[in-house]
């Protein structure tokens, strides 16, 4: 039986696989890769794709998906952290694109409706391309890229509104007036269902399954509450990409959504490649080689005028100048939400068919052009920078701007804790009580509710999962210790934080001795057999590990035996902060303190002692109440007190602190 989407989609594939690895090679997106795979095989190219609505209506799959994971990444919480760029930079970015490419428009001759929505095109950047370059170049927690990130959200919070008033701008409904009120009045139902279901109804149905621990069944609720809302809004007359896009925040509120966002990007991955491809297909080769010029001019048009509003936008909340430049930069590009809207536009006469051309060349030339851009965007910064100051003007900038309302959502040299079980919560309560930043995935559902209630930074999840491992920025933890039972799991789990970081001290826990040598050739630093005091060892490496002194973490060892470990039977608050001692350098040293008074090093200066030729240490630094000695001299004098940073081989290290307890 001869099936034809499916011999589409093998031939779809075959090239997106070869296209995309060669385009790996070279270090680009894979998006880009997707982009050409549609242009050569559609049918303007090499005519490959038959069932070309079928893959269409696959491409859609894709939106809906798409949609549906930014809802759920998208929460109340981080939007308030960065609301002034998202609401006013987002504001003016796209408001100010809008109006100048509606004005221009307009003044070639165009009716205001069609200039407008034209102006909705071009206001919109790329999600995807733009944060999957940044994340390649390291660059995401930049200030450039954050502002970038802002700008974006608002961005696919505004298009919603655009496709819902694109039929009155082109004049569907005879009494605008009407047309609006019907607007706010769905609007207003639908904002009241998505409370109601964030509220009460979605976490009690993902906790029933959650419950359950069967990933088939949590992956068919998931996909069904997507569809559903998106299938409901549709019937009402409102768009899927709205209701995908609710149901993402609906399923955002609960405590299961990174679970939801993991299983569901897979998925999202596959039909968004669709789209993007069928994106690609609708370019016709030979307009675009026939209207090379003009399409070049335009492109050049967009990228001056774009990344110049956008840098506008970012200079009204004073970043400094370089900030404003490399953001602007970033977001020239015509995004994939246009594509959509384009395809608005024809059904309702916004677009002629020649116009959509136009844009469709722009927009995936302007695609292909983003990585490229990014990465000499710091050059061109610095050089419009120089260029700027030798003409006397002054620059966007404000040194004393405080961007600590961007980042207080980042967790930065903290601990992960992977299994909430009896080491793990012990673990954590002695990380809370050495004001030490940490965070917990766990798995069981009921255990998830439990202690989120009691105020532990907990989320259920799967630490096997990529996109788990990056939501508690594994890469900028200091320390990650993997607390669970199961063996096999945990010898996923080490192989899936292996391929994240390298650097990352990784403590094991196993049920087993025999175990740990597999465990420590996966990539384990250190593995805690059960046997022995598991929880006082983990949280020992843990301690020693964040330079608390050894002196410090014998009486708190001490201390939790004398008192029948009411540590770990107590409950204790998680601090609200924690900043560690950023002057030395992050790489493995050991933390001492000088508590004898009569040892023969105290009142004897570094240059008498030879300590790197008589004991095999190095003095890093001093610590001296409270105060940091950046600079070690020969002449500076031991004192009872002193918290000494040294380093050396363990054995040697050993033989000194006894000497100086």
């Amino acid at each position: 039986m001869h099936l034809p989407l499916l011999q589409d989609i093998l031939i779809l594939l075959v090239f997106s696989v070869a296209i995309v690895f060669g385009l790996q090679k070279l270090k680009l997106p894979s998006i880009i890769g997707f982009l050409l795979t549609g242009v050569v095989i559609g049918p303007y190219g090499l005519s490959l794709i038959e069932a070309v609505e079928q893959v269409e209506t696959l491409s859609e799959i894709g939106v809906i998906l798409l949609l549906f994971v930014i809802g759920m990444e998208l929460s109340i919480k981080q939007l308030v952290s960065i609301k002034k760029t998202v609401f006013i930079g987002g504001f003016f970015q796209v408001g100010i694109t809008v109006a100048v490419s509606a004005l221009i428009y307009y003044l070639l001759g165009f009716s205001w409706n069609e200039a407008v929505f034209v102006g909705f095109l071009f206001s919109l950047s790329s999600t995807a391309i733009v944060l999957k370059t940044l994340q390649d170049r390291h660059e995401i927690s930049a200030p450039h890229a954050r502002n970038a990130l802002a700008i974006l959200i608002f961005q696919d919070i505004i298009v919603v509104p655009m496709m819902l008033v694109t039929p009155m701008i082109a004049g569907e409904s005879s009494n605008i007036g009407v047309s609006i009120l019907s607007l706010l009045l769905k609007s207003g139902i639908v904002v009241v269902i998505t409370y109601v279901s964030a509220r009460y109804i979605v976490p009690r149905l993902m906790h029933a399954v959650a419950k359950t621990n069967s990933k088939e069944l949590f992956l068919l609720v998931t996909i069904t509450i997507c569809f559903a809302v998106a299938f409901l809004t549709s019937e009402a007359g409102l768009s899927l990409a709205l209701g995908a896009f609710l149901a993402g925040l609906i399923v955002s509120e609960s405590e299961y959504s990174h679970q939801a966002t993991s299983i569901i990007l897979p998925f999202r991955e596959l039909f968004t490649s669709f789209f993007f491809v069928s994106v690609g297909m609708l370019l016709d080769l030979n307009f675009f080689l026939n209207n090379i010029p003009i399409i070049l001019l335009l492109l050049v048009t967009v990228l001056i005028l774009k990344s110049a509003i956008t840098a506008g936008a970012v200079a009204i909340l004073k970043y400094p100048a370089k900030t404003v430049i490399l953001t602007g930069l970033s977001l020239f590009q015509v995004g994939e939400f246009a594509f959509i809207l384009s395809k608005l536009g024809i059904e309702y006469g916004l677009l002629t068919t020649e116009t959509n051309q136009y844009f469709l060349s722009v927009s995936i030339l302007s695609m292909i052009l983003t990585p490229f851009v990014i990465i000499f965007s710091g050059t061109i910064a610095d050089k419009l920078i120089g260029v700027s100051k030798k003409l006397g003007l002054n620059g966007t900038t404000d040194p004393e701007i405080d961007y600590e309302e961007l980042d207080n959502q980042d967790l930065e040299n903290h601990l992960v804790i992977i299994g909430y079980g009896v080491n793990g919560s012990n673990l954590a309560k002695a990380a809370a009580a050495n004001n030490i930043p940490y965070v917990v995935i766990e798995i069981d559902a009921e255990k998830v509710k439990r202690e989120k209630q009691k105020g532990v930074p907990i989320i259920f999840a799967d630490a096997t999962e990529d996109h788990i491992l990056e939501t508690v920025r594994l890469s900028y933890a200091r320390v990650a210790v993997i607390a669970i039972s199961n063996h096999v799991a945990t010898q996923n789990i080490i192989k899936s934080i292996r391929s994240h970081s390298d650097s990352l001290y990784l403590v094991v826990r196993t049920r087993y001795v025999k175990q740990t040598s597999e465990l420590f050739a996966l990539g384990a630093d250190e593995v805690i057999p059960e046997e022995f005091e598991t929880s006082v060892q983990i949280f020992t490496h843990v301690l020693q590990n964040f330079l608390v002194p050894e002196d410090d973490i014998e009486h708190l060892v001490e201390n939790i035996r004398a008192d029948n470990y009411q540590l770990f039977k107590g409950e204790l608050k998680r601090p609200k902060t924690y900043r560690p001692n950023k002057e030395l350098a992050d790489f493995n040293i050991t933390c001492l303190r000088m508590s004898s008074d009569s040892n023969k090093f105290i009142g004897k200066p570094l240059s008498e002692l030879n300590l790197r030729a008589e004991y095999g240490i190095n003095v890093l630094g001093i610590k001296r109440k409270n105060n940091m000695l950046e600079s070690i001299q020969p002449d500076e004098i031991m004192i009872q007190g002193d918290v000494l940073y040294i380093q050396g081989n363990q054995s040697k290290i050993e033989q000194f602190h006894k000497m100086i307890k």
